[in-house]
């Protein structure tokens, strides 16, 4: 016997048949505390009953950890929440899942690495694990794709074999916020260089001067002390970061290390003026170079000092095949001096003319820290890309820069030292070949520029004579890899300690212990010939940045240890220990903290359910916890204390699961069932009044909400809870009932919604309520009367009527058209609840509202007429009216005839619409197919402009609601409380639907429209049969522009399109053939509805609904949309006009009822022979429409349809369908030009003949001519500069309807040229001007642009701590 706790948290016995039936969790456990083991598994297969606490000893026991010392998390969830190794309750109250794989992740325990258990503890005999335990657990998954953490980076060509713990390199590594590796190996380089980090130790932070978040040495200072002395495996970056003044969006931007090395370094210059530290980057960084120019007939030389912080080392030189081997290579390639002559003479001062000279570049001093950019980042002007240069470029331990400095330069005899700002403009090593420049963002230069020769000579001539190349060796510390290509990747360093001398790999968060061979891998390249593609097949994976350090033993420093720090630094260090032990007693806290969602009616916030979330230790009291709730949800003052209560809640159900009675002083803990990461319930602090006494809740019971229905009023209560258990009969359950409402069981009829319209009459006096399908929280209604509706079959019964009604009725906010200028009325809501007009002059109500609102008041009387006579009787079906619109009543034999009341409505509808045509006023429809002039815009246009049509109509605003009804079930359900029948459908309507997806009127449209008149002429009046009730709403939100007016819509959701448009002619003014109706979704798109027998099934609970004025489709009628192919203008499809054309109607005839339109809206006058109609397909011309053609014969066409309308220069050349017309263009290499399209109409699909007709248009001989297919979208661009290689010329088939070609229909796009011509010469500058010209048209067409970069943020570090935002930029 098992003890278990029970639902009152008491133990009771539980009976294990088998152990080998209990169900069995399977935990999959990654290890990510070390790199090595951080792509491995660790799989237990564990009984069901298992402890938390024996999971963590089975894990320590697998891992080989020592238990305690490490955490466990959940690894599937967003909240990350660890497990409590001390506690005792079973895996699947905790969470786990039998029968499913459970992810859980093992992390550091308070920032510090597992400890790693010894041989003997570690052993199987002495872990006191049982033969039952040995057995559960198996071997590690084997490695897959999906294995592996992302935020951790493995380099494809890095070796990890030799990663040790942290505890063994005594390093601590950076997290990486999201793509901040480029930071953190700049940080760490600069943490591991002994002469930066102690000169920052050095400086004192004055906090009475500077906020610290926003000082960038102070939180440079603090990392680097982190680095030093923290525990942690890894620290975070964050406050360095915000020091920086960037946001979290930073952390998702990538950038240059080398341009962030010269931004950082600038802010730091800027944040240490005047203090001892205001020098610290040149003395450290900065080296001289001479930028000169020297003519070669009388040896006068202009030259300028420049300075630098990096030198930039070409890889490949532009235009080369092969690249420079080494470092050495690049440095003598960076000082050659280059020749100028012929074009590029210089002007020489001397000679007054132009001769030939030697411009170059010359080292004067070397910094001591010498930085060594490798610029692997270069463009592809053939493809106009970024690209990354992979080739091999070997660099040594030791560099000896002295062969690179000429130190006999300033004693020549023949140079001239000068200050010539000719020669800048010439060029200097910034803007020419050292084209990193150490300027600020906003472009200022920063290099120091000496003003006169003098004082030039005066700073360097004390230095030269020091300068000799023993002095000139430097040893290399610090590489900064890039891995992956030019769009992005990722960045690590490689750094030697000056304390052991042994490299380490910085890679994030993992730091480990690194040898010479991993230094040389880094080199780049393969390990073939460096030939010019070789850099497309090497490892992405090479060095990007080196750093090299002057060896002097008079200079070289070493790292302050924790006893030299100065004082300030000491004080430091104790406020971050005491820092880090309050964040690990948060930590703790955070661990042992319940996290659960919070519901409350609030009893005074429009009684709506508020949701929080409860935070509360394991260990506060039911009580305390209580309390906290109750001032999460601010009831104090509004609700006292002792009146509220936590209660277990299920949300999805709204179901109240148990209370806890006598539980004040229990833990939450105890009552939660620990603390998890999510829970399967919630709490609901429930609340009373004074008078009352809060129910108790017990396991086991299922919630019901009991509307009560009276038949004589038509009314539905709002809802009674009462408990009640499942093993309980229906007689019992009855019994329930009429306590909680006085309703007599005997006669009492049960119905169960048992879901959404589902309605079940409980009639079996002894079935229980499970067997009759109740939950967890149910929904029934109860009638209790001595009507004869008992004895009616249930479907047949008012009752079922009345709920079946209440289930479909729906609210819908219709948007009507903006009233006309000449009406002045408004909608004025009295105290009693109705409407009257508010008019601008007596004189004004008249005309179309007058008749308006006598309709309105008859279709009330009538309605009332029918309620009255349609008590005791049945609709009498139509034949011509669909079964399902139709709401039966009782006895047919007592019916009198209501289809002659429908009649009476239909013919009142009919008159309505004559005499609003004759008393319009200033609107006419004195043809029903009257077409709207804002019916021309295309639906497109009108989504995107809610403006409404320019037709302005009278808009009825009606000084009552009015009911269109046939039967007595559909009148308005009154409440006992007074509200409407909606205040109950919405919410349940909502709820049904919350979480449903919307279904769009697109599928409808894509199928035609029908006709709202049958093909008599008649109006198909069979709209009345359902509910439908209207008024007037004024919008809250302010939305409705320009006057514009709405009504609030309660009806059937069964009733179609059609009725549903008649019913709200009385609100338009106008018939239901002159409006459209649009259905609006969440992104405030606007759809038609068109298909007039579709019901309004896919519309649910307060949805938009606008109206526009126009004439709606009729059967067979399709809107269609014209655009102008513009075959050689750079945009070739213009839209023209949305028209409709119709089923049967010939090409001849649509182009007839074009023409007026174009010239109307687009002042174009065509002649009938001077423009064809063509079929579009995208932005792609296909078949050529003739005269002849019939839609939907020879021509399909379906809803909103597209056309081209092309203009004719001569005559048609297309008589029949055999034709094939083809768009040709030529190509003339000799003047890389394209000439204008030419259309060739073939009378066959051979080849021979497409070539017969090439060369008569462009008189190349026939054995010369080569044709090939465009490819991709109409015009089929292509570069003048790929044309000639790239397309397929000259096909070796017969026929154009064959593969490679399958030229089958009209519009097809054929090049040709003449195989003898050969392509223009061009220098290298024409050939890049043209790459430029023809990448900017491309660009500009939206034509072959395979690759869209991603769009660079430029780096900034703010030093007032953040940008100014634009308040206009949102």
């Amino acid at each position: 016997m098992e003890m278990v706790p029970s639902e009152e948290n008491q133990l009771v016995p539980k009976e294990i048949e088998n152990a080998s039936e209990e169900p069995r969790v399977l935990c999959i456990v990654q290890d990510t505390t070390n790199a090595k083991t951080v792509n491995e598994r660790l799989t237990l297969n564990l009984p069901a009953s298992t402890t938390l606490s024996k999971l963590f000893e089975d894990v320590a026991h697998k891992a080989s950890y020592v238990n305690g010392t490490f955490d466990l998390a959940w690894g599937k969830t967003g909240d990350m929440g660890s497990l409590d190794p001390s506690s005792e309750t079973s895996l699947t109250e905790s969470g786990f899942e039998p029968g499913k794989r459970n992810f859980l992740q093992l992390t550091d325990k308070d920032g510090e690495q597992p400890q790693i258990a010894s041989d003997e503890s570690g052993t199987a005999g002495s872990s006191g694990l049982d033969d039952s335990s040995q057995e559960r657990f198996i071997g590690p998954l084997p490695r897959d794709g999906t294995v592996g953490c992302s935020s951790d980076y493995s380099s494809p060509s890095y070796s990890y074999s030799s990663i040790l713990n942290k505890s063994d390199t005594g390093y601590v590594g950076l997290v990486n916020q999201a793509m901040t590796c480029y930071l953190n190996s700049l940080l760490q380089t600069l943490f591991m260089t002994p002469e930066f980090r102690n000169a920052l130790y050095n400086w004192e932070f004055e906090e009475s001067e500077e906020d610290p978040v926003t000082s960038i040495p102070y939180q440079l200072q603090r990392l680097f002390l982190l680095l030093q002395t923290s525990k942690k495996r890894a620290i975070e970056t964050t406050d360095v970061t915000r020091s920086f003044g960037w946001d979290s969006s930073e952390a998702w931007q990538q950038h240059d290390v080398q341009e962030l090395c010269r931004v950082m370094f600038d802010a730091l210059e800027q944040k240490w003026k005047q203090t001892e530290q205001a020098d610290l980057i040149n003395q450290l960084y900065q080296g001289k170079l001479k930028d000169y120019v020297r003519c070669l007939e009388c040896g006068y030389e202009s030259w300028r000092i420049d300075t630098y912080l990096d030198i930039p080392l070409v890889i490949r030189p532009f235009g080369a095949s092969q690249a420079y081997g080494s470092v050495e290579e690049a440095l003598q390639a960076f000082v050659q001096p280059e020749t100028l002559d012929g074009a590029n003479q210089y002007f020489c001062e001397r000679c007054k003319k132009k001769c030939d000279a030697r411009k170059g570049l010359r080292f004067l001093h070397f910094p001591y820290l010498l930085t060594l950019q490798l610029k692997r980042f270069d463009f592809d002007y053939t493809t106009m890309h970024r690209i990354k240069l992979n080739d091999r470029m070997s660099f040594p331990e030791e560099l000896d820069m002295g062969p690179f400095i000429d130190v006999e330069d300033e004693k020549s005899p023949q140079t001239e030292s000068c200050t010539d700002s000719g020669a800048e403009n010439e060029g200097s090593c910034h803007s020419d070949q050292m084209c990193n420049d150490f300027s600020a963002d906003d472009g200022v230069d920063e290099g120091i520029c000496l003003d006169s020769a003098s004082s030039t000579e005066r700073v360097l001539k004390p230095k030269v004579p020091s300068l000799n190349t023993s002095s000139l060796t430097f040893e290399l510390f610090s590489v900064m890899v890039h891995s992956g290509s030019a769009a992005g990747g990722h960045y690590y360093a490689c750094i030697k300690s000056f304390s052991d001398g042994q490299w380490y790999s910085f890679n994030d968060q993992h730091v480990s212990k690194i040898t010479q061979e991993d230094i040389r891998k880094t080199y780049g390249g393969s390990s073939g010939s460096r030939g010019y593609y070789s850099s497309a097949f090497a490892s992405s994976t090479n060095a990007y940045m080196l750093i090299y350090r002057l060896k002097d033993p008079t200079r070289n420093a070493k790292y302050l240890d924790c006893e030299d720090f100065p004082e300030h630094i000491k004080h430091l260090v104790q406020r971050e220990k005491e820092s880090e032990e309050q964040e690990k007693r948060q930590r703790e806290i955070e661990r042992n903290t319940c996290k659960i969602k919070l519901f409350c009616m609030h009893p005074v916030k429009m009684m709506t359910m508020m949701e929080n979330k409860l935070e509360v230790h394991k260990d506060k009291t039911l009580r305390e916890a209580t309390e906290m709730a109750y001032k999460l949800m601010e009831l104090d003052g509004v609700v006292p204390l002792d009146c509220c209560r936590l209660v277990k809640y299920d949300e999805f159900h709204e179901y109240l699961e148990r209370s806890y009675e006598g539980e004040d002083d229990t833990p939450m803990g105890l009552l939660l069932g620990g603390v998890k990461s999510s829970y399967m319930f919630d709490l609901l602090l429930e609340t009373r009044r004074a008078e009352q006494v809060f129910q108790p809740y017990k396991p086991g019971e299922v919630m019901v909400k009991v509307h009560v229905v009276d038949l004589k009023t038509d009314t539905i209560a709002p809802p009674v809870s009462i408990r009640a258990y499942l093993n309980q009969s229906i007689t019992e359950f009855k019994q329930l009932i009429a306590q909680a409402t006085e309703l007599s069981a005997e006669t009492m009829r049960v119905v169960l919604e048992r879901c959404y319209n589902d309605l079940r009459l409980l009639y079996v006096p002894n079935k229980t309520l499970k067997a009759e399908g109740f939950f967890r929280s149910n929904k029934v209604f109860v009638e209790s009367s001595e009507s004869p509706d008992h004895q009616v079959t249930f479907t047949d019964s008012l009752l079922w009527k009345l709920l079946d009604r209440h289930g479909n009725t729906i609210r819908l906010f219709v948007s009507l058209p903006v009233q006309s200028p000449g009406t002045n009325r408004t909608i004025c809501q009295k105290v009693g609840g109705e409407t009257e007009f508010s008019e601008g002059s007596k004189g004004n109500r008249n005309s179309v509202e007058a008749i308006l609102e006598e309709s309105t008041e008859k279709l009330k009387n009538l309605s009332l007429q029918q309620q009255q006579c349609s008590s005791t009787s049945d609709s009498q079906k139509t034949s011509d009216t669909s079964d399902f619109e139709h709401i039966e009543t009782p006895s047919p034999s007592q019916e009198p005839d209501s289809s002659s009341i429908s009649a009476v409505v239909a013919v009142d509808n009919r008159e309505l619409e004559n005499r609003i045509r004759a008393a319009g006023g200033g609107v006419a429809y004195s043809d029903p197919e009257t077409q709207f002039p804002g019916e021309e815009r295309s639906d497109s246009e009108v989504n995107n402009d809610r403006s409404t049509s320019s037709v302005d109509s009278d808009i009825l605003s009606s000084s009552h609601s009015s009911d269109t009804l046939c039967n007595a079930d559909s009148g308005p359900i009154q409440l006992a409380n007074g509200l409407d029948s909606h205040s109950i459908t919405s919410s349940r309507r909502s709820k049904a639907n919350e979480g449903k997806k919307e279904t769009w009127d697109t599928a409808e449209e894509d199928s035609g429209t029908d006709s709202e008149y049958d093909e008599n002429g008649k109006s198909k009046a069979e709209s009345y049969y359902l509910y439908f009730r209207a008024e007037p709403y004024a919008q809250e939100d302010g939305s409705g522009e320009g006057g514009q007016k709405c009504v609030l819509v309660h009806v059937d959701k069964r009733i179609t399109l059609s009725a549903f448009k008649q019913n709200l002619e009385p609100f338009v003014g106008v018939t239901s053939t002159q409006f459209k109706v649009f259905r609006v979704y969440a992104n405030n798109q606007e759809f038609e509805s068109v298909r007039l027998n579709e019901t309004l099934s896919s519309f649910s609970d307060d949805n938009k609904v606008t109206i526009r004025l126009g004439r709606a489709l009729k059967k067979g009628e399709y809107r269609v949309k014209v655009y102008q192919l513009l075959v050689n203008d750079a945009e070739p499809c213009k839209f023209l006009v949305d028209t409709v054309f119709a089923k049967g109607m010939t090409v001849k005839q649509s182009k007839e009822e074009l023409m007026p339109q174009l010239k109307d809206q687009c002042k174009l006058d065509l002649n009938i022979d001077k423009f064809r109609l063509r079929k579009k397909t995208w932005k792609n011309p296909g078949t050529v429409f003739l005269d002849y053609h019939v839609y939907e014969e020879d021509i399909n066409i379906s809803s909103n349809w597209e056309v081209f309308l092309e203009v004719l220069d001569g005559p048609e050349k297309m008589k029949s369908m055999s034709q094939l017309a083809v768009l040709t263009r030529r190509w003339t290499p000799a003047q890389m030009k394209l000439e204008p399209f030419q259309e060739v109409v073939l009378e066959s699909s051979s080849v021979e003949e497409l070539k017969e007709k090439l060369s008569e248009i462009s008189g190349i001989p026939l054995e010369n001519l080569e044709f090939a297919k465009g490819r991709g979208t109409f015009p089929c661009d292509i570069s003048v500069l790929e044309i000639h290689q790239d397309l397929d010329w000259n096909p070796k088939v017969s026929t154009l309807n064959v593969w490679p070609l399958y030229i089958c229909d009209d519009g097809a796009v054929v090049f040709y040229r003449d195989s003898t011509e050969e392509p223009m010469e061009q220098s290298e500058d024409e050939r890049n001007e043209l790459m430029k010209k023809e990448s900017s048209r491309l660009l500009k067409t939206g034509h072959r642009v395979s690759y869209s970069p991603r769009k660079e943020k430029a780096l900034k570090i703010y030093l007032d701590g953040g940008p100014v935002k634009d308040p206009g930029q949102d």
